[in-house]
């Protein structure tokens, strides 16, 4: 695991041959990947909320309770995995038209390695300073669509000029699920800081 996150950022190109070698099944990436980059954001986002609180603009900051933050946090990490398998469906609907066209198993595995920048920029929600913490996640974003445009066309086997095509619309696609997923958190979170209504309101 470790090895393909120091090779996704440092060399992708090489990393990405790697890993198309590896033909990995769904249920090892998400064993050996997944399942613990997506723990970076979920735990920094508890440490944060529940230890620091949310702080907007030099405003008194608002934490969250332990045992809500318990709750928030095991809904945050289900809305990761289950957003990293949508994605994965999409670049595999996305490829329908090319020959080449990978299987919906091999494009969940293409999913999960593209996310690794957004998994690390979570770090930042251990001190959630909401600017701060947009400014980490345009950056996962800016990364992961470099991974996009280096991984794409070798991926599908197609030319560098579609692969742009395809690799542009996977990552719009890709931003509007992260803001569907940060909506989702974000209301959940703000239900959990009020008295614990979220438990009353599930």
């Amino acid at each position: 695991m470790i090895n393909h996150v120091w090779g996704l950022l440092h060399h992708p190109d090489k990393e990405w041959r790697e890993i198309n070698k590896e033909h990995e099944s769904v249920s090892h990436l998400y064993m050996h990947h997944v399942l613990w980059m997506a723990a970076i954001p979920v735990v920094s986002t508890f440490i944060g909320t529940t230890q620091f609180g949310w702080t907007f603009g030099g405003e008194e900051a608002i934490k969250v309770s332990l045992f809500d933050g318990v709750g928030l946090g095991i809904m945050f990490y289900a809305l990761i995995l289950f957003a990293v398998f949508v994605v994965g469906n999409i670049i595999h609907w996305m490829a329908r038209s090319y020959p080449q066209r990978p299987s919906r198993q091999e494009c969940v595995v293409f999913a999960g390695y593209i996310a690794t920048p957004m998994f690390l920029a979570g770090l930042f929600a251990i001190y959630p300073v909401i600017w701060l913490c947009l400014l980490a996640a345009i950056v996962g974003v800016v990364y992961t669509g470099y991974l996009l445009y280096r991984g794409t066309p070798s991926f599908l086997g197609i030319s560098n000029k579609q692969g742009f095509i395809i690799s542009s619309t996977t990552l719009t696609i890709g931003v509007l699920v992260l803001e569907a997923l940060l909506f989702a958190v974000v209301l959940l979170w703000h239900l959990g800081s009020e008295d614990s209504i979220v438990w009353t309101f599930f």
